[in-house]
């Protein structure tokens, strides 16, 4: 059986929730729907964009369980499962299991310490031995690791470990780990700026923060790069590059808040973002709105 399982383009799908934590489940529905319809293939639930790891695992779990109940089988829905620390990372990977979602995906235990490659190989053991789904490896830059393609070639060989989502911007190296196990690893491109890149350098889709944003962009994208029409191609990604250099750029520090302020304009109850994190102000969503109209953006 190919490792090959998921294809397409993902959203990073934010998380909305209140003041008190809880997800406001409304938000998830109509927000899967809707990007669903645009074109998506699927949801990864609680990785940077959704916040996961600023998270209480019970909202996690609550977030996981909300998308899963919306999505109703029409789409994939991934589970990263990554934490601080283990105990968490592992009540989470049970969580996952226990309902069933697609996959579950993992970054590094934290950004703050480095591991070795023997010590990563463990990590990513231990969490493919505690469930039965397949597992995405979730690589960074920040992960330190001087030979990724060497990592993920060990990594492969570990029972429902299927690929990688591939957040590092060397595509030299993405070549190189799609070329691990003969090619049979599922590589999911992770920066939005550069899905094409990936996908021409053998990616099999994409996951990205601002898929929320202009889902329907990278649908097209994906739908043209799969055609062959490489022209088409380009035009929509970048396009959509001029609207994440304008998230990027209100969002200051980021682009989460202001992809959730502009999902707040598109009428989507997405939320704040995690606290010590400040909402944009009325002044700043309102010239943020008036910018990204003039790039394509229905509000």
């Amino acid at each position: 059986m190919s490792n090959i399982l998921f294809t397409g383009v993902m959203s990073a799908l934010v998380t909305p929730f209140g003041p008190d934590g809880k997800v406001k489940k409304t938000a998830v529905e109509k927000m899967i729907d809707w990007q669903l319809s645009e074109g998506l293939k699927g949801f990864y639930i609680c990785g940077s964009t959704g916040e996961g790891p600023a998270l209480k695992p019970s909202t996690r779990m609550e977030m996981l369980e909300t998308a899963a109940a919306a999505a109703k089988g029409r789409g994939v829905v991934i589970a990263h499962i990554g934490a601080p620390n283990i105990w968490d990372a592992m009540e989470l990977t049970k969580h996952a299991t226990k309902t069933r979602v697609s996959a579950i995906s993992s970054l590094a235990p934290t950004y703050s310490y480095k591991y070795s490659e023997d010590e990563l190989f463990d990590y990513y053991k231990r969490i493919a031995d505690s469930t039965d789904l397949p597992v995405l490896v979730y690589a960074t830059a920040a992960m330190g690791v001087p030979n990724f393609p060497r990592l993920m070639a060990k990594l492969i060989t570990i029972p429902n470990v299927v690929g990688v989502k591939f957040t590092i911007r060397d595509y030299f190296e993405l070549r190189k780990t799609k070329e691990v196990n003969g090619g049979d690893i599922n590589l999911i491109n992770g920066p939005d700026e550069t899905l094409l890149c990936g996908l021409v350098m053998g990616a099999d889709g994409g996951i990205g923060s601002t898929y929320n944003v202009m889902p329907g962009f990278y649908a097209k994208l994906y739908a043209a790069f799969a055609a062959g029409d490489l022209k088409t191609a380009q035009e929509y990604q970048y396009r959509a590059n001029r609207v994440t250099e304008a998230l990027i750029r209100y969002g200051k520090y980021g682009s989460i808040r202001s992809t959730k302020a502009a999902l707040e304009l598109m009428g989507f109850d997405a939320g704040g973002t995690v606290y010590p994190a400040r909402e944009m102000a009325r002044d700043e969503r309102a010239a943020m709105k008036k910018e990204l109209e003039t790039l394509g953006i229905n509000f």
